[in-house]
Formats: C-alpha cells, sequence, structure tokens
C-alpha cells in the first residue's frame, strides 16, 4: 500500500497530525488522489494511482507543497482562496509535470474535507484533491482537430467549389469558393440558414423549377451518383457533381462539387463561330478565310507550289433588294453560294466575305487553273434565277491574285484580288481580271542562290542546331529539333526562310532532308554513347516524303548510327495529307514498322487533314507558332489552341506548341493542358556543344525520358 502518511516536524504542528483519515480512505478510490493539509497545504497522504500518474514515489509526493505540483496561474488563486474558504471548489484541466519530465493534462478537483472532532476553519480540516490523467484524451482530440484542419485547407486547395450536405440537405461543410460562385452573403453561411442558402441557389438558376426537381431527385436516392449542367441568370454555366458521402459502407451525406465551365464553353462556341460565322449562307466568313489561306501559304512554299484567290462580286446586287426586298436578296445570296459550290473541287473553299461579295480559295493553280476557275463561275453565274414566277440574272466581276506573285499574306492577296475585282467593274463588269504584280520575280538571284546551295552542301558549309524542347508540368527537356543554318563564306547567314522555298521550287531539297536526317541521327547517337538519352526530330517536306526510297533512308539512317528508332521523330507537314491520302498511310504505316515516331507540324493552320487524323500513326501535334504569337490575350489564338489541345487529347496525342516567348504564354498553355513547348523562352536553336552545355553541364533541368511519357504502344525501351 503506497499510502504514507505525513508527520510534522518539532515545531510545525498541524491540526491533521491530530486527526488523519484513515489511509483506507485514499487507497480505496481508483483515481489518483491527494489528502493535503488544510493550514499548511502539503500533502498528507496519497494512493498508488497518484504515484503512478506522475511516476514518482509516495514519499517523494508526502511533504511537498500542492502549489509545487501543480502551479498554474489557476491552481495560484485557488489556494489563495482555500486559506480563509473551506466552501472554495475547483473542478477543471491543469498542468503538471510527469517524473520523466513529460507534461500531463489532467483533470483535478479539489474539495474541502472537515477534521473529526473540529471546526469548519479552513486551517482545521483537509482538502482532497482528485486527479484523473486527460493527456491522452487531449492528444487525440489534438489530432482531430489537425485533422479537420488538413480537411478544411484540402477543401480551400481546389478549384472547384465544394458543398457537404447530410442526409437531410443541412450543411455541414463548404469552402469559400462554392461562396463566392454562387455569391452567397457571408451573413446566410454565418448563421448556416440552410433554408436561406438553398432559396438564394435556386434563384440563382435561370429553371427554377427543373433545378428542384433535380435536387430532389438527388436527395431521395442517398447513392446516386449525379452530373448536370446549371445555367445561372448572371449568364454562367457551372457544371454540378453529386457524390454520396459514405461511412462504413453507409450513406451519411453527400458532396456536391461545382465547376465554373464558362469560359470554356464561350471559347468553344467562339471557336465555331469562327469556321461557321456567316449565318444567312453557313459559309465561312473573312477571319476564317485569311486563317485558310495561311495554311495555303504554308503548304505552297513546302511543296513549291501555287494557289489562286478570286474575289467575285455580285454586278447590280443593290438593284435586287431595292426592288424585290431584302428577303429576295437572301435567297439570291444562299442560291448563289450554292452555285460557287458547285464550281470547287473538294480541296477548294469558299467564303463570303460581306454583303455581295465572295471569296475562291483555289488550291494547287497556276495562272492557267485560275482562268479556268473563273471561268467556271461565270458559266454557273450565266443560268437565270428562278424564284417564284420571277425569273432574272445575276451577273459577276471576278478579280484574281496568284501567290506568291501578288501578295506573301491574307491581307495582301484578298486586297490584290479585290484591285483586279474593281478593275472589271470600271471596265464594264461581268468578266474577269487578273492583278497586275508590282514586281516580277528575279530569276537570276534565284539561279544564284539554288547554285551557291548545291556548292555548301558539297562544301560542309551547312550546320545543325538543335532547340530544346521542354515538358510543360516538370519543366524538363524531353527532346530536341533540329534546325538547318547556313553561313556562307561571302553573303555571311542566310535564313531558312530564304533558301528552303528555293530548295523546295528546284527539288535540291530532298538531297537538303536527306543531309539533315543522316546528321541529326549520328549526333543523338553520339550523344547517347555518352550516355545522353535525347530525342531528335527532324523536319521532312512533302516531296521528300513522297520519294520512292524514302522509307529505306531512314532505316538506313538508324542502321548506320545505332540509333534506336524511338530516339527519332519526323515532323511531317500537313500538306502530304492533301493528297494521295492511301498512299500518305501506307508510307507512315511503314515508318511507324520501323519504330521512330511522327508528329504534324504546323498544325491548326488547315483543317482538310483532320478526318485523316484518327486514321495514321501519329503520336504528336505541332501547334503552329502563328497561333502561341498573340496568346493569352488574343480571344482567337486562344480559342483555336484550346481547341487543338483538346483535339489532341481525344485522340490521345501530344501536343507541343512552337514559338513559345514568354511566360504568359507558357502559364496558357499549361492551364490548357498543353504538354510540351519550344521557343525562346527557354532557349533558341543551339549548336552541339552549347547544347549540351545547356542541357547537361549548365542550368537547365536534367533531361527526361521520353519513352515513358511519349512513345507508348510498341516504342517503349
Amino acid at each position: 500500500m503506497n499510502v504514507l502518511p505525513f508527520q510534522p516536524q518539532a515545531g510545525n504542528q498541524t491540526s491533521a497530525a491530530i486527526a488523519l483519515p484513515p489511509a483506507a480512505f485514499l487507497d480505496g478510490m481508483l483515481e489518483a488522489a491527494w489528502l493535503v493539509d488544510g493550514g499548511s497545504h502539503c500533502v498528507l497522504a496519497v494512493n498508488a494511482a497518484a504515484t503512478t500518474l506522475l511516476g514518482m514515489p509516495a514519499d517523494g509526493l508526502v511533504g511537498q507543497r500542492v502549489d509545487t505540483l501543480a502551479h498554474t496561474p489557476e491552481d495560484a488563486m485557488f489556494w489563495m482562496e482555500a486559506a480563509s474558504n473551506p466552501a472554495a471548489l475547483i473542478d477543471s484541466e491543469t498542468v503538471m509535470r510527469h517524473a520523466d519530465g513529460r507534461m500531463l493534462w489532467v483533470r483535478r478537483r479539489i474539495s474541502f474535507v472537515p477534521g473529526s472532532g473540529r471546526g469548519r476553519a479552513a486551517d482545521e480540516g483537509f482538502w482532497l484533491v482528485v486527479m484523473r490523467d486527460q493527456t491522452q484524451q487531449r492528444q487525440s482530440e489534438d489530432e482531430r482537430e489537425s485533422l479537420v484542419a488538413e480537411l478544411q485547407a484540402t477543401l480551400e486547395s481546389t478549384a472547384d467549389g465544394i458543398l457537404v450536405t447530410d442526409l437531410a440537405g443541412r450543411m455541414r461543410a463548404f469552402n469559400h469558393r462554392f461562396a463566392a460562385m454562387w455569391g452567397i452573403p457571408a451573413d446566410l453561411l454565418r448563421e448556416r440558414d440552410d433554408a436561406a442558402v438553398q432559396l438564394w441557389m435556386r434563384r440563382s438558376v435561370l429553371d427554377n423549377a427543373d433545378y428542384v426537381t433535380r435536387l430532389s431527385a438527388i436527395q431521395d436516392a442517398p447513392l446516386m451518383q449525379s452530373s448536370d449542367m446549371l445555367s445561372l441568370a448572371d449568364g454562367r454555366v457551372l457544371e454540378r457533381v453529386s457524390l454520396p458521402q459514405l461511412s462504413r459502407g453507409r450513406p451519411i451525406g453527400r458532396v456536391f462539387s461545382f465547376r465554373d465551365l464558362s469560359e470554356k464553353l464561350a471559347a468553344s462556341q467562339r471557336i465555331e463561330e469562327l469556321a461557321h460565322s456567316d449565318i444567312l449562307t453557313g459559309l465561312p466568313n473573312r477571319r476564317a478565310l485569311a486563317e485558310r489561306i495561311e495554311y495555303m501559304k504554308a503548304v505552297a512554299r513546302r511543296e513549291n507550289s501555287l494557289f489562286a484567290l478570286l474575289n467575285v462580286d455580285l454586278d447590280r446586287f443593290a438593284q435586287i433588294n431595292e426592288t424585290l426586298g431584302h428577303a429576295y436578296g437572301d435567297r439570291v445570296l444562299k442560291e448563289v453560294a450554292e452555285r460557287l459550290k458547285d464550281c470547287l473541287r473538294e480541296v477548294d473553299s469558299v467564303a463570303r466575305l460581306g454583303a455581295d461579295q465572295f471569296a475562291l480559295l483555289i488550291h494547287h493553280a497556276d495562272a492557267r487553273g485560275a482562268e479556268n476557275a473563273a471561268r467556271r463561275i461565270q458559266d454557273v453565274m450565266s443560268r437565270p434565277f428562278n424564284f417564284d414566277t420571277l425569273s432574272f440574272t445575276v451577273t459577276c466581276s471576278t478579280g484574281i491574285a496568284l501567290f506568291p506573285g501578288d501578295g506573301s499574306n491574307a491581307d495582301e492577296l484578298l486586297a490584290s484580288s479585290e484591285r483586279a475585282m474593281h478593275w472589271v467593274k470600271e471596265s464594264g463588269r461581268g468578266t474577269f481580271h487578273f492583278h497586275r504584280p508590282r514586281k516580277e520575280v528575279d530569276l537570276l538571284s534565284r539561279m544564284r542562290l539554288d547554285h551557291a546551295m548545291r556548292q555548301a552542301l558539297q562544301e560542309g558549309q551547312f550546320r545543325l542546331h538543335y532547340q530544346p524542347q521542354i515538358a510543360v508540368d516538370s519543366g524538363q527537356v524531353i527532346g530536341a529539333e533540329a534546325l538547318i543554318r547556313w553561313r556562307d563564306p561571302l553573303r555571311g547567314e542566310i535564313s531558312p526562310g530564304e533558301f528552303i522555298p528555293v530548295a523546295e521550287e528546284s527539288g535540291f531539297v530532298v538531297a537538303i532532308g536527306e543531309w539533315v536526317l543522316h546528321q541529326a541521327v549520328e549526333q543523338a547517337a553520339a550523344w547517347l554513347r555518352k550516355g545522353w538519352r535525347m530525342p531528335v526530330a527532324v523536319n521532312v517536306s512533302a516531296l521528300q516524303f513522297q520519294q520512292a526510297r524514302f522509307i529505306d533512308t531512314v532505316a538506313f539512317a538508324l542502321r548506320s548510327s545505332g540509333l534506336p528508332p524511338n530516339l527519332l521523330e519526323l515532323e511531317l507537314t500537313e500538306g502530304i495529307l492533301l493528297g494521295d491520302a492511301e498512299e500518305a498511310l501506307h508510307r507512315l504505316q511503314a515508318l511507324s514498322a520501323l519504330g521512330v515516331c511522327m508528329s504534324i507540324d504546323d498544325f491548326g493552320t488547315g483543317y482538310s487533314s483532320l478526318a485523316y487524323l484518327k486514321r495514321f500513326p501519329i503520336q504528336r501535334l505541332k501547334i503552329d507558332r502563328s497561333f502561341i504569337k498573340g496568346l493569352p490575350g488574343d480571344a482567337s489564338d486562344a480559342g483555336i489552341v484550346n481547341a487543338i489541345i483538346q483535339m489532341g487529347q481525344a485522340l490521345r496525342l501530344h501536343v507541343i506548341a512552337e514559338g513559345v516567348e514568354t511566360e504568359a504564354q507558357r502559364d496558357f498553355l499549361a492551364r490548357a493542358g498543353c504538354d510540351e513547348f519550344q521557343g525562346f523562352l527557354y532557349a533558341p536553336a543551339l549548336d552541339p556543344l552549347a547544347f549540351e552545355e545547356r542541357v547537361w553541364r549548365g542550368g537547365g533541368k536534367p533531361p527526361a525520358s521520353r519513352s515513358a511519357r511519349h512513345f507508348l504502344g510498341g516504342l517503349l525501351t
């Protein structure tokens, strides 16, 4: 029995020494207990539970002043009052120190016990201190509070608005995003007024009845999972996802998540408007035509081909509106649109520029091809229009512009064709006319450049630079695009944009392309021998791709260098998809059998090839730099880039953007879900040594293996 009575020293007599309760009084208690002298406030006796609580023997406790064992401000105040007030009581938590130094949370209850046969003065009795260890309970409560705080932080970290309700629909938790998304006043949320909050939400949606019906159905089915769209009165559209909240397999409530889809839907709608903006005729508008011209320009330069733009304006159309009314005028415009479409081949395009003005884009057309198209237009327009009982003829004036002689971009070509059309108007209407080029092509200069290129290849003046390709999510280098450079001894650096079109026109681009392929493959193999695994991308022109021995050339380059095929990527132009699609598919399948990766370069400048993408063994799409330049401010560019990325994700293709020059452009691409980028933001095209310094020895992040990220389905090493 760990109970020791306290015997005061001589000269320190107390009432406790005269009448001490039996030790069994304390030892029979399950809780830790002290008996404290009413006069001296010293511990007279303790039980076994008290010694266990503090980890001290009984003789280490007995004789101690109680305020040395529990000395919080609350304890000090109590014992000051207890000196004169036997009615004092305390029942609360305090802190005590264990013998090993640990702090214990203890709930202690102190009450007065009168002395036997004595009065009820405080110094004539005893104080009974009963204690219960609350440390473990306190720790559990702290852990629960920490867990609740972490859960709340998680709720606040999500981009979605979160609302948690019980089975009766009462709010149990929510995050600030939810409150902000619905614009719910703070006082309603503080008061947890469920009815007022639900009323606010009902009034915020357009279709109140449908909202109530749907919500009731969700609440009536505790295990239902649902997803729907909510149109708000302010024009926003929210996606609502509802999942049951389960505990031990049983539903205890429901979790609602809300996501604002307004910007995403607006971007999709904007893209649709760009593609089909003319409500009356269903034809593309001027802006869509301009994008199509830019695509045709890229194809023409790569394939060394021409195309024509015809500007068609109806003659004296205003008389129809004035005489027959605008309803008849609209019927005429619809009929004209149908007739113009009948004049075209599948690869050609027609657009309505506005009012009674149309434009036709004729693919692979020289002057003779453009003239034939103009004559077909004159023929179809010579047929009478028959509406109801009326029959009349509408003629047109057509201006013709040829690329590249009459303009190097959409604006110049449109202006040239319009000037030629106005010449027809001024000359009597009803026919066609070619634009007069402002300057003739310097054939002698092109001949000299072609000869210099051939000499440069023989004399080793060409070299390759490599532009790093970066993973958007990690910032790691995952590949490099090989880009040709030429420094002429006399003229200095010559831009690829200057000599490549000449090479394509003369056919010399095939020889240059083979040199680039072998050099890039050898460089990648050399890096691999050093332990540096770096996939390289090589541009392939349409003419090079069409060569009968192209597949063998690629296979020989890989075999002679020892480079694994999955470290070579061929960047193909959309132009290869405009010709014989079946032949292109056959060649692409042969390349895929070799194990190389393939991508579509400058994607987005055209859309005639989209139908073939899911048939062709393509792994990546490269967004053309013309759409990146205006990001993030240009709504049109933003919509187009979002559409390309979403299409790539739908087709399970990786998407890379070229020409990224600013942090804002990269951040936009990251939010849109783009996988990779390249551009001056990270580095320009670098010579091999500079590339090694930048990527492996310098400040760049270490390269990541792209085999696991990109070359799936048989391309893994």
